[in-house]
């Protein structure tokens, strides 16, 4: 990820331990999540059928999606104990005190991938 491709969304300060925060990044409505300290971004858009992921139930790490019910890790954008869906997940830079998402990874997407298909 380079710099060019970061987008503030915001500071840490914004976003306490078990925060979220939607943010609308080049016209794509982001969630963020702090989850222990560490903040995670995933696309606001349920891979099913697209309906918003922003207010469903955080359990830890796993988020449902309100409209049925589907459940992913904010880490990971995997579906737990199953292969197949997932959702987007962006990589989260913190960089004096400002949060910056990067939609422009590759990288990230190609483990996000690998991650999801290991899954048992």
């Amino acid at each position: 990820m380079n710099s060019s491709d970061l987008v503030p969304v915001g500071t840490v300060d914004e976003l306490a331990p078990g925060q979220r925060k939607r943010a609308l990044i080049k016209g794509r409505s982001v969630v963020l999540f702090n989850i222990g300290g560490t903040i995670h971004a995933i696309d606001d858009s349920c891979p099913h059928q697209g309906a918003s992921v922003a207010n469903g139930h955080l359990n830890g790490c796993v988020l449902s999606c309100p409209a049925h019910g589907l459940r992913f890790d904010v880490r990971t954008g995997c579906m737990p104990g199953a292969g197949g869906l997932s959702l987007t997940t962006f990589p989260v830079r913190t960089i004096d005190g400002k949060l910056f998402v990067s939609l422009e990874d590759p990288a990230a997407s190609a483990a996000q991938a690998s991650v999801c298909n290991a899954a048992p």
